[in-house]
């Protein structure tokens, strides 16, 4: 199996963009992508395209694959859309880095885009819903906010896990955002406004919950055979973990865990021949407060039931042991499903090859994504490191 890398990633900017189509936006990722490729970039190099979406408000649901990849010139080029709910485009990714490895491709784009903010707020959560299990959470009156409170609720239970602890990855993920320029909610806020916000499922306040986001992102993956074309500081994509689920919450033995995560998680750093330990930067799923925590636990960042403690300790902030979210994270920096994992992959791309701006970490070399579909149906991990710096085997 030859090795991937990824040479250039962008992104349109997060937010809410009455003007733009989902072609519009999956175009200028793509060109930000292509314009980040130290060497250069042609587009008639891909040879193969991902794209990942869910289809919010049912734009283009058959063939949005080639709708986007027409409009940004690539006519004629194999693509396959990808769908697994808020982990598509992370998927996307590992389906470019599959054709890479396994000789189908030398070059392949994978991308996501969503348009979300166009839509009545009842239509949006039936969007949001379909993520979930149908017959027993969605048709009963669960909506995905409710979700994800009946594990924060379980966490606070089972371990201790404070309000005030939600609200820590809150204000560290705004803190962040206010720093990205391309972050749907750039601006800070405090402790005590995240904690007595008002309530959207309780214990989740509103600056627990992402915002329902458009946006696009995009990621350009080749091979060990022509990567020398494209840069000098190649980025090596050194494993990829996936897992499915049981798509309901209920079905579950847990609900203080997504397990799928953790298998993911295990998986990559197998591939990758590292541990946690090895990481300067994580990306990671925090479609709400708690799914932050629980990443925590489930990647292996801290002990079962310490991510509460973890988060206050200031170890997941830009200057703390491991930083988490340097981007603003799914809460701040916006979450657009089908863009969100590759949203997460131009962070760490920018984080590698010193793009991130004032979110710049000092030198890192090995970051991880963690991008999850629904509460956990599926889940998949990246680990992304400076070839031309890390120490020791590959």
């Amino acid at each position: 199996m030859r090795d991937a890398y990824v040479v250039g990633a962008g992104q349109s900017a997060f937010g809410s963009f009455p003007d733009e189509s989902y072609r519009s936006l999956f175009r200028t990722a793509v060109e930000a992508a292509v314009e980040s490729v130290p060497n250069g970039f042609a587009l008639a190099d891909v040879e193969e395209a991902y794209l990942g979406t869910l289809g919010v408000g049912g734009r283009q649901l058959g063939l949005p694959g080639p709708a986007c990849t027409e409009h940004v010139g690539l006519d004629g080029t194999p693509v396959t859309r990808v769908e697994n709910a808020c982990a598509a485009s992370g998927y996307a990714l590992r389906q470019a880095v599959m054709a890479v490895r396994a000789g189908m491709a030398d070059v392949a784009l994978a991308g996501g885009v969503e348009v979300m903010t166009d839509l009545s707020d009842e239509a949006v959560r039936y969007w949001l819903g379909v993520s979930g299990e149908t017959e027993w959470e969605r048709l009963s009156g669960t909506t995905f906010a409710g979700v994800y409170a009946q594990m924060a609720s379980a966490h606070m239970r089972e371990y201790g896990t404070t309000a005030e602890q939600l609200s820590a990855v809150a204000v560290k993920n705004h803190d962040n955002a206010a720093h990205n320029p391309k972050a749907h909610l750039d601006f800070t806020c405090t402790l005590e406004e995240a904690t007595e916000a008002p309530a959207v499922a309780e214990p989740l306040t509103l600056y627990h919950c992402c915002p329902t986001t458009d946006g696009a992102a995009a990621a350009l993956v080749v091979s060990e055979d022509v990567v020398e074309e494209y840069t000098d500081a190649p980025v090596r994509v050194a494993g990829v973990g996936a897992a499915a689920d049981r798509v309901g919450l209920f079905q579950r033995d847990t609900y203080t865990a997504i397990p799928a995560s953790r298998r993911a998680a295990e998986t990559a750093y197998d591939a990758a021949g590292l541990d946690p330990a090895a990481l300067d930067f994580a990306e990671v799923h925090d479609c709400f407060a708690v799914a932050e925590l629980l990443a925590y636990e489930d990647l292996g960042f801290c002990d079962r039931g310490a991510a509460g403690d973890y988060v206050e300790s200031g170890a997941t902030r830009p200057e703390g042991d491991l930083p988490v979210n340097t981007s603003g994270g799914l809460k701040a920096k916006g979450h657009p499903i089908g863009a969100t994992g590759a949203g997460q992959v131009v962070e760490a791309y920018d984080q590698l090859t010193g793009r991130a701006g004032d979110r710049q970490l000092d030198d890192p070399v090995v970051g991880l994504t963690h991008n999850v579909g629904g509460s956990g149906g599926a889940a998949v991990v990246h680990v992304l490191e400076r070839a031309d710096r890390r120490e020791g085997p590959a």
